[in-house]
């Protein structure tokens, strides 16, 4: 089944702010969005309105495939060691080859050390391992390069465009660049109330 991403004339209020109205996007197999603008005009609500995690307060929403979430809430539970709260998601997720996304985001050497230990850096990597482990079709990332060095960029930036030319979707909030070939554009500022 391929994977589809639509929204059509969203708009969010937080609040008593109203942060963007008349949004719409179309994302196909092979699609990647980067959703540019400063912090606080509503990147990451717009990231939780796809994810489902938040209602539009108008338009809609349709999606074909699984969704996966990468945002500051790092979903692993922090009192085990790296990789016992990786090991709960790869049962949950019917994970077959948790090793891959070990040795390409270079966790080995942490999987014996509590979650909450771990650098920002390597709590995303390992967010980002639970992402790969569970194969969702949509990818859905907020700030995914905040707490990275210019290597972990450089891997993350080859992960999502692997991920699309397998024919997923990537929907990349992100203040910063990202170096994504094909990437379209959205500057969220454009949708502003």
């Amino acid at each position: 089944m391929q994977a589809n991403l639509a929204a059509n004339d969203l708009a969010c209020r937080r609040g008593d702010r109203l942060l963007f109205r008349g949004l719409s996007l179309q994302c196909g197999a092979g699609d990647a969005v980067h959703v540019a603008g400063p912090n606080g005009i509503g990147k990451s609500s717009l990231i939780r309105i796809l994810a489902g995690l938040l209602r539009p307060f108008a338009g809609e929403i349709a999606r074909t495939g699984s969704v996966g979430l990468i945002d500051e809430r790092l979903a692993l539970d922090p009192n085990q060691p790296l990789g016992k709260a990786l090991d709960f998601w790869e049962r949950l997720d019917g994970c077959g080859d948790p090793g891959r996304a070990l040795e390409i985001l270079q966790l080995h050497a942490l999987m014996d050390i509590p979650v909450r230990y771990l650098s920002t850096g390597q709590k995303k990597r390992a967010a980002f391992a639970r992402l790969l482990n569970g194969a969702p079709r949509i990818w859905l990332l907020d700030e995914p390069l905040n707490g990275l060095d210019a290597q972990a960029a450089r891997s993350v930036e080859a992960l999502v465009a692997q991920h699309c030319d397998a024919g997923g979707i990537a929907v990349v909030a992100s203040h910063q660049p990202m170096a994504l070939p094909g990437t379209h554009t959205l500057a969220i500022e454009d949708y502003a109330a």
